[in-house]
């Protein structure tokens, strides 16, 4: 834990990235086999309808929803699509939905549902003010569903046209990849819950989406900033430069999750589980799930993908294989100390890496002047053997010391 919270856990997100796409694709197959066997149960805004509600205690008892969605197929011969007991205690409730009724039919259902169960109201005594309805056209819920699809798109485009300017292309991809596996899997556990989607629940999601923008972005904010000037250095390859920044950011990542999750988690567990607000529960249940799933792709999915795009630049391919060669000729040597990889984020530490860098290039392309030897072992610069200092070859040695061979001395 500690290393964790000092960014130094040194846990290869990058090297085991293929068991993570292994593992996320499988995720999203199951989420799409859902959405595409088992579907969505949309909220009456979205297809329209009438819907009633009672309190779920009647002069009896509790109220069953099932015998209360028989008594309204006997009063009107419509079977209800949903019947179901939402909140909790005090707060419960029986709701019923079916298609759109005229007038005089919300009349025979309210009388009957009253005559058979008798809800009790606010006053303790049994009254049919109790019983609500409320009816929603199928259009106005078609025209939620159109701004719904619009306001994705535009969020979707703008968030791209940022990332591209603010860092580059290939990290607009990677935040777009992690973003639709974000969408897929919410969807996916969505339909596997069978929880009702309804306008709540579109804003849920618009909400998730952004969070998992923001943990992306502060993620490659800090690969952005570990691989400056990387291709002019060769301690590190851009895979290990963003490993280490998934690494340094983990901590932030798990603490803004946590202290996240926990109000959710309070929406969703009181505000829908024990006071029984529905609007709480459908908005709830896609931010929990989202801000999970969200942290999650941004760690194991966004920065893998990222250095995969990466890699396919030939110039980062070149500066992993001079990273490699460096390391090849550390390990045949005598072995290099404090080669740890530069604090790139320092423009100080940057530029002196750099001139460091240009001198080793320099350097290693300079030849040896070492003297060749010949063949017998000695040096050129050695004298012949057997040669007397001084005196030239095939020449005899025995005229006088300092006097010309022939002439007088004067």
């Amino acid at each position: 834990m500690a290393q964790i919270y000092l960014g130094t856990g040194g846990f290869e997100f990058i090297e085991t990235r293929k068991y993570w796409y292994i593992i996320g694709a499988a995720v999203m197959l199951a989420c799409i086999a859902t959405i595409v066997f088992r579907g969505f149960t949309p909220g009456i805004e979205f297809v329209g309808g009438t819907q009633m509600q009672m309190p779920a205690e009647g002069a009896a008892g509790e109220i069953d929803p099932d015998e209360a969605g028989e008594v309204v197929s006997e009063a009107i011969g419509v079977e209800p699509s949903v019947t179901q007991l939402v909140g909790s205690g005090d707060a419960a409730s029986v709701q019923l939905r079916m298609e759109t009724l005229t007038v005089s039919e919300t009349d025979q259902v309210k009388s009957a549902l009253f005559d058979e169960f008798q809800p009790v109201g606010v006053d303790g005594s049994p009254s049919e003010v109790a019983i609500s309805d409320s009816a929603v056209s199928a259009s106005w819920g078609g025209e939620i569903t159109q701004k719904a699809l619009i306001a994705l798109v535009v969020f979707l485009v703008l968030v791209s046209v940022f990332i591209a300017l603010y860092f580059e292309k290939w990290m607009a991809v990677a935040a777009l990849v992690a973003l639709a596996v974000d969408l897929t899997v919410t969807a996916g556990v969505y339909s596997m819950v069978g929880f009702e989607v309804t306008p709540a629940t579109v804003i849920g999601l618009l909400t998730i989406l952004g969070y998992s923008l923001y943990d992306t972005v502060v993620v490659f904010d800090k690969v952005n900033e570990n691989t400056r000037g990387l291709l002019n250095l060769s301690r590190q390859t851009y895979g290990e430069a963003a490993n280490l920044a998934n690494n340094q950011t983990l901590m932030r990542s798990i603490n803004t999750s946590l202290t996240s999750l926990l109000p959710v988690l309070g929406l969703l567990l009181i505000g829908a589980g024990l006071l029984g607000a529905g609007t709480l529960k459908d908005l709830a249940l896609v931010q929990a799930i989202g801000i999970t799933v969200g942290t999650a792709s941004s760690i194991y999915i966004a920065v893998p993908v990222l250095v995969d795009l990466k890699m396919r630049d030939q110039e980062y391919r070149d500066q992993a294989a001079r990273v490699y060669s460096r390391r090849g000729l550390a390990r045949r040597g005598a072995g290099s100390q404090g080669d740890e990889a530069p604090d790139t984020g320092d423009d100080e530490v940057l530029s002196s890496e750099v001139r460091k860098e240009k001198a080793y290039a320099a350097a290693a392309s300079v030849p040896a002047r070492t003297p060749k030897r010949s063949k017998s072992g000695a040096s050129p610069s050695a004298k012949p053997a057997g040669k007397s200092s001084g005196t030239p070859t095939g020449k005899s040695s025995g005229k006088s010391a300092g006097r010309p061979s022939g002439k007088r001395g004067r």
